[in-house]
């Protein structure tokens, strides 16, 4: 156990980069599971992360070049499951499940000739959070401020929330990877559903515990960070969910 892998200097950033995602990823959370299509995020995450791909076997550094086509694959996932939400509403979950998979099949082909394609898809998936930087930060923080601005007049219209979602989407991958991206989505927003009132905070504290712990967890055994922080937040959320359970219990 290595006690001097505690240092704020090091887990700082990641934390921060943590904390903003799951600043837009809770209430898209909770809005992705009360329209019932729970794989969105994974569908449009992998889209984002067929951009970032295309842009890498094509040879561009991962710069704003990169950032406009990973965004310009995930709008055209959004539009193309936004069309098909209102072609076809009671296969939209069955659609979605098969971007998926088509999407992330397209990409692993890309990458087949490429000897490092293995470590790209890796990191694509559970991401390099321990290296964020200020610049990362200072840009996310920047997208998901004009998405909460934005949020209110286009998040009621289908598009307008697909787009919005691909935006925060296509921004979050680049930061913390596919896997951390649906953990932040789905497992705050479910552990605190019930709540009609009053969930943000809950939801948030469960995510920024997950996070927290996750970070620490990683430092001190050397394990892979981002899979750490998947398995913490399960954990944070299902120990909310018992809370809540008892409490309810207790009530009666």
């Amino acid at each position: 156990m290595n006690l001097a892998a505690l240092d704020p200097a090091l887990l700082g950033p990641p934390l921060v980069a943590g904390l903003l995602v799951l600043t837009t990823h809770i209430p898209l959370g909770r809005r992705v599971l009360a329209r019932g299509i729970v794989f969105l995020d994974l569908a449009i995450a992998q889209f984002a992360g067929l951009g970032v791909i295309a842009a890498h076997v094509a040879g561009w550094d991962a710069g704003w070049d990169t950032q406009l086509v990973a965004f310009a694959a995930a709008l055209a996932g959004a539009a193309l499951l936004a069309w098909s939400d209102r072609r076809w509403p009671q296969r939209q979950e069955a659609l979605i499940g098969s971007s998926f998979v088509v999407v992330a099949c397209v990409a692993a082909l890309l990458l087949a000739g490429d000897p490092h394609g293995g470590e790209e898809l890796q990191t694509l998936l559970v991401g390099q959070i321990l290296w964020v930087n200020d610049a990362q930060l200072a840009a996310a923080a920047a997208v998901y401020a004009a998405i909460a601005l934005l949020w209110r007049p286009l998040a009621r219209h289908g598009i307008g929330f697909y787009a919005l979602f691909a935006l925060a989407i296509t921004t979050s991958v680049q930061l913390v990877g596919v896997y951390l991206v649906f953990a932040s989505l789905i497992l705050p927003a479910l552990a605190t559903l019930d709540r009609t009132r009053g969930w943000a905070a809950p939801a948030f504290a469960v995510g920024a515990a997950g996070y927290a712990s996750g970070l620490v967890l990683s430092a001190l055994t050397d394990l892979p960070t981002g899979p750490l922080i998947v398995v913490a937040l399960a954990a944070w959320a299902l120990a909310a969910g018992f809370l809540r359970v008892a409490a309810d219990f207790r009530r009666r």
